[in-house]
């Protein structure tokens, strides 16, 4: 049986790791599970680092080492942005204007993944979305 692939959109990734308690039943099962396979985005260590940097969320230690320790300990993928990710931003409709967002949309949809997210304009994509 092929593995599951899910990307998770980045409060997921953050909640699962400094609050699991606000992750949605499905969604901790999901990352829980061993069977699937999970991604990480270096979109959302972009999207981490620039929001650490104006003080728009907190980390128990910046960025630099916080977002790499918590990966060496995980089972979780890092995926990097490829030229076809950043193309398949421009093809996207509009309806959600976070560029760190359409562009985890537009991984998602290129690399065929399901996405973790409680962000409900996710679901206006042709993508699969699970909470």
């Amino acid at each position: 049986m092929a593995r599951q692939g899910y990307l998770l959109d980045t409060h997921c990734w953050l909640w699962w790791h400094i609050d699991p308690d606000k992750l949605g039943q499905q969604a901790f099962q999901l990352i829980e599970n061993g069977n699937n396979e999970i991604f990480f985005s270096v979109v959302s260590a972009w999207e981490i680092t620039i929001k650490y940097a104006l003080n728009r969320i907190k980390l128990p230690f910046p960025p630099d080492s916080y977002i790499p320790k918590r990966l060496e300990k995980s089972y979780m993928d890092v995926l990097p942005i490829h030229l076809e990710h950043t193309l398949r931003v421009g093809q996207l409709p509009p309806y959600h204007n976070d560029p760190f967002d359409r562009l985890l949309i537009a991984q998602a949809y290129t690399e065929h993944l399901t996405v973790i997210t409680k962000d409900a304009l996710f679901k206006q994509y042709k993508i699969e979305t699970a909470w």
